[in-house]
């Protein structure tokens, strides 16, 4: 899990990577490739 300030970016990396706010945090995360996992605030 990488903390980021851009998720655009990171979200950009893989096709499968989904943006989601959890508890007012932004994370990416891609089910079929885990490594893609970000994290901002």
């Amino acid at each position: 899990m990488k903390v980021v300030n851009s998720l655009k970016t990171i979200k950009a990396r893989h096709k499968n990577c989904r943006m989601i706010r959890r508890k007012g945090r932004v994370y990416v995360i891609n089910k079929t490739n885990p490594r893609f996992k970000a994290r901002q605030g």
